[in-house]
């Protein structure tokens, strides 16, 4: 397999566990532009873990879960309650006020000979925990697969349960799920930071593939993008975002002969794909179809 093939696998693999996090609230019935937040969050979280105090590359990617769930945890406790447009603006906000604190974030220790560690605008450089673990990128790309198949298999088994029926009642009607006990706010509280440690997790596979982060990794489009994944992919599975990261970077892969054009037609195919599948290819109509026609044939 080509370095080329494997970078895009690992990229593909990484920005798949933000898409799924964006899915979740999508679930619940909020529009995140902030997963990005999570994301950059997780990435600091587990370099600082193993490049300044030298955790093995395992704890370091469960730090970055554990730290953006926490995030998520804090902004969970202003906003569960908030919906529509107003969680989106929050989500918006959150999203810019970390990509502006990582700007003036210190944290410097020395490592070796040299200073290793976050430098504010400069960044994050010298996480080099997998190259120096004897991993090969090949070996980290099919651990990244792994865990995003463990992860899918986790959400699907959860939205199959009885906390995933309140997950969609919240969802569909807050009004008609309170009305029947369910507890909103726990409920999307719990979702959210879930949702956070899943972009926390691809912040630091990308981190220690990338060995560097800096804050404009905290950009919105990757909020955009995780949103629109999806969209595109659909909402009636988890597995939906997942085909949404691959439809979205292998389409712009594929366009790459056509320049600075590229953009231009993925966003029209983008739009009207929108337009002919608006709750995605996987919508929940699919699902229920296909779902129906596997069980028939096992009978």
């Amino acid at each position: 397999m080509s370095d080329y093939v494997v970078s895009l696998l690992v990229r593909i693999g990484v920005e798949a566990f933000v898409a799924l996090s964006a899915y979740l609230l999508l679930v619940i019935g909020r529009i995140s532009f902030g997963q990005q937040a999570f994301f950059v969050i997780g990435g600091y979280a587990a370099g600082i873990s193993t490049a300044l105090y030298g955790a093995p590359l395992p704890i370091g990617i469960i730090v970055g879960a554990l730290a953006a769930g926490l995030a998520a945890a804090l902004f969970a406790g202003a906003m569960a309650r908030a919906g529509g447009i107003y969680f989106a603006a929050g989500s918006l906000a959150r999203g810019e006020l970390a990509r502006v604190a990582l700007l003036s974030f210190h944290h410097q220790v020395p490592v070796g000979a040299d200073l290793t560690g976050p430098a504010g605008a400069d960044g994050f450089r010298g996480i080099r925990a997998l190259f120096t673990s004897g991993m090969s990128v090949t070996a980290y790309m099919v651990a990244i697969w792994g865990l995003l198949a463990l992860t899918f298999l986790a959400i699907a088994l959860l939205l199959r349960s009885r906390w995933g029926e309140a997950i969609r009642m919240v969802g569909e009607d807050e009004t008609a799920a309170a009305a029947v006990g369910v507890r909103v706010g726990r409920v999307a509280g719990l979702t959210m930071v879930g949702a956070g440690a899943l972009a926390g997790m691809g912040g630091g596979l990308f981190a220690h593939y990338a060995t560097y982060l800096e804050p404009g990794h905290a950009d919105v489009m990757l909020g955009v993008h995780s949103l629109a994944y999806a969209f595109i992919g659909g909402l009636g599975t988890p597995l939906g975002p997942i085909i949404g990261v691959a439809f979205d970077i292998g389409l712009l892969e594929s366009f790459r002969f056509l320049a600075g054009y590229r953009m231009i037609i993925f966003g029209g195919l983008v739009m009207a794909l929108l337009v002919l599948r608006p709750r995605g290819l996987l919508d929940e109509v699919t699902v229920h179809r296909v779902t129906r026609r596997l069980a028939g044939r096992r009978a």
